[in-house]
């Protein structure tokens, strides 16, 4: 891509991760491309290495740079988990600011809680909110920052806000003349393409701005790039962009998260099935928001002659302060050990859960909200499922939108 720097590293077999505290060996070799780095290190099993991880590829480039953070708890290097700002601070890289999206910069805010900006006790820097007064830094937020590293885990959504604020942090920078690092983090949903394209001329909004699907298999890089190179950010400027890459990595691999990317995606289990799910936070049913368990079950009071497993929503500081249906018994489907294997390896989008549970209620008027279109990006979805539609018949009327996008994406991609 015209403009964008992409670091990459030719890798032994098997290498460990680097740490901020222990640098591996480096060595130069000659390859038909040029001359590459090679690491020598002890040979392990190959682990994937978030771009974080591979400090002998980005800590030279921070050198006298002022540098801003947009980072979260998930921003995390070495075995330890140590959050990737210590580390850098540590080794005498010019932090001046941090900024944090939804959650917060420490992820402990609730979902949809507006955050403040403050400082930061552990490393009294400022502390930045972009899920507060404003989503797009300010010219003042940037001011005395030359760089900005956007470390962020994302989870492969559409409509999972990370993904709009790389796009506020990006058109702020390409406005201020900043340029943005982004290290790279695997896609843990990153096998999917699939769902509807959003309707940008009606259904634009923080929990999807682009026409993309609801599972677009991008890494945040790579989304970066895309958001560049389609003319996304406003008046089409284009960011400055300086990408590292994950090791070892390939979007077939399972991927693990070491932390959770936020207070109600808590397992493994909830990540993969959140995009398969999430369609019911536009419904008047309760995904488990205000349990130890959110995402991995559905449920109303209303279906209480239709399913045996019940759950009771509660306040949970942090988690969900006021969820659906709080105090209420609901009864539905218990997900905490369905095996996510046998959609992943289907590669689509799971409707039958959606189109079941439609069918049951005994409310159908009442069924859906207004968010729901939001989160599908359209307002056939909705006309589709009410109307008794097929899977089938549904997932025809997304092929035009889904081969136009994948066709697109494919210009983007750097990893099999």
């Amino acid at each position: 891509m015209k403009g964008i720097k992409i670091y990459t590293l030719l890798l032994t077999a098997g290498m460990l991760a680097s740490s901020c505290d222990n640098f591996a060996q480096v060595k130069k070799n000659k390859t038909d491309s040029g001359t590459k780095k090679a690491v020598s290190v002890k040979q392990v099993t190959n682990p994937i290495l978030p771009a974080a991880e591979r400090t002998d590829l980005y800590l030279p480039y921070l050198k006298g740079r002022k540098v801003g953070m947009l980072i979260n708890q998930t921003s995390i290097i070495g075995p330890n988990k140590k959050p990737l700002v210590d580390s850098l601070l540590k080794l005498g890289v010019d932090v001046k600011k941090i900024y944090g999206p939804e959650h917060g910069f420490r992820g402990d805010a609730s979902d949809g809680a507006t955050v403040n900006s403050t400082k930061d006790p552990v490393t009294g820097l400022p502390a930045i909110s972009l899920y507060g007064k404003h989503f797009k830094p300010t010219k003042e937020d940037l001011s005395g920052i030359d760089l900005m590293i956007f470390d962020v885990q994302d989870v492969g959504t559409r409509f999972y806000t990370y993904i709009s604020t790389l796009h506020y942090v990006m058109e702020a920078c390409a406005e201020n003349n900043i340029e943005l690092m982004v290290l790279d983090r695997p896609n843990p949903n990153g096998v999917y393409v699939d769902g509807p394209v959003l309707d940008t001329a009606g259904f634009r909004s923080f929990v999807g701005m682009h026409p993309i699907p609801i599972l677009h298999g991008m890494t945040i890089a790579e989304y970066a790039q895309m958001i560049n190179g389609e003319g996304w950010l406003k008046n089409k400027v284009k960011c400055k962009l300086k990408l590292v890459k994950v090791g070892n990595y390939n979007r077939n691999m399972d991927y693990t998260l070491p932390v959770n990317p936020s207070p109600n995606l808590n397992t493994q289990q909830s990540i993969l099935l959140y995009p398969h799910i999430c369609f019911f936070e536009g419904s008047k049913l309760s995904l488990g928001r205000g349990t130890l368990f959110p995402f991995q079950v559905i449920g109303s009071p209303k279906l209480k002659d239709k399913y045996e497993f019940s759950f009771k929503p509660v306040s949970i500081p942090g988690m969900s302060d006021n969820p659906p249906l709080k105090d209420t018994v609901c009864y539905g489907l218990d997900l905490k050990n369905y095996n996510m294997q046998t959609i992943r390896s289907s590669g689509k989008l799971n409707l039958a859960w959606l189109i079941e549970v439609y069918k049951i209620y005994p409310d159908k008027e009442h069924f859906f909200t207004a968010y729901f279109n939001r989160l599908a990006g359209n307002a056939e979805l909705r006309k589709q499922i009410t109307a008794g539609k097929t899977e089938a018949e549904i997932r025809r009327s997304w092929e035009p939108g889904l081969a136009k996008f994948k066709a697109t994406r494919s210009k983007y991609l750097l990893y099999n």
